[in-house]
């Protein structure tokens, strides 16, 4: 996505089939410090003079993070569209039932100020852009941010990535839970979700043997998709495939349909979310004539995955496990 799609236009999100989680949730114990807490986000060292007790979260992956950690009590309420979909799979889902919904459009310093948030946790384009809500206006506010690490910039203009996705998730379950004394909570989480995505590594096809995928976001003129720092990249490494488009060094971005023609990917991953549903992407997919002689097409080997699986979430281990058993029976 060259500009990641904000809160307003992030319709039908939550199409869930979380199984064999295996974690279970904690409440993370209160954190009444008075001292400040330091923390690394965005490759920079940020203070906090206390420990949050009224965050306001934007976007589904995001404030699951927190429910993850068990801090929806350190919440003033999140900002999410209408459709959470079926929660009765993720391991978190009191959360929703304790925090509040704040708004299902995009995420404002009104908004915040409004809830009396004393943090926010966004994303670049994934409520914080340029010109709009950022870090900057907020601490004019008196309120603190924190960045989620998938959306860092990177130097390259409005690129965004620093680091491998799951390292980035990794990243942020690490730092949020030592500013909110959550430690052992993010240790149990991190080690959970590296033990599944080990035991699927462990099955999947490896070197040349690794099938081709095309994640396809969105997008009819230019398709919308992954680049080597978004969390489909990774999903589909530790899955057993290779992403057709892991040289681009940003997040969610634009490529040229000529470039999937000549990459040939063996298997789409179709991100479901948005007013055009997955089966319409998929029909669109299907019929385009550029795409006829597309290994993927010409076989309909054509996937569907959540959003809330393809952005930084605790859903991304789930997503690595669903979307290896499509590519082994590719390999079958």
């Amino acid at each position: 996505m060259p500009v990641r799609r904000p809160a307003a236009a992030l319709a039908a999100l939550l199409a869930l089939t979380l199984t064999g989680c295996g974690a279970q949730v904690e409440k993370a114990a209160p954190d009444d410090r008075g001292t400040a807490v330091t923390i690394e986000n965005c490759g920079r060292k940020v203070t906090f003079d206390k420990v949050p007790e009224r965050v306001v979260t934007n976007d589904v992956g995001i404030t699951e993070i927190m429910f993850a950690l068990g801090l929806e009590d350190r919440m003033a309420g999140f900002v999410m569209p209408d459709d959470k979909g079926k929660l009765s799979g993720v391991p978190w889902k009191d959360g929703y039932e304790k925090a509040k919904w704040l708004s299902k459009d995009e995420i404002t310093k009104e908004l915040a100020v409004d809830a009396r948030a004393d943090m926010v946790f966004a994303g670049w384009n994934y409520g914080f852009r340029e010109g709009g809500l950022t870090p900057a206006s907020l601490r004019k506010l008196g309120i603190d941010s924190y960045v989620l690490t998938e959306s860092c910039h990177n130097g390259r203009g409005s690129a965004r990535g620093i680091m491998p996705p799951l390292e980035a998730l990794y990243t942020d379950l690490t730092q949020l839970g030592k500013l909110f004394g959550a430690e052992d909570r993010a240790r149990k989480l991190i080690t959970d979700f590296k033990a599944r995505v080990a035991e699927v590594r462990r099955k999947a096809p490896k070197g040349a043997d690794r099938p081709s995928v095309f994640l396809y976001d969105s997008g009819q003129d230019k398709p919308f998709t992954a680049g080597r720092y978004a969390a489909p990249d990774e999903i589909i490494a530790k899955a057993g495939g290779r992403s057709i488009t892991h040289d681009l060094a940003d997040s969610w971005t634009t490529v040229g349909w000529e470039t999937v023609v000549e990459r040939n990917p063996e298997t789409i991953v179709i991100c479901d979310y948005g007013d055009t549903t997955a089966e319409q992407k998929k029909q669109f997919l299907l019929h385009y004539k550029p795409l006829a002689n597309v290994s993927a097409i010409k076989n309909k080997r054509i996937v569907t995955l959540d959003y809330a699986d393809l952005v930084e979430s605790p859903r991304n281990a789930s997503a690595v496990e669903r979307l290896a058993a499509h590519l082994r029976a590719v390999r079958r």
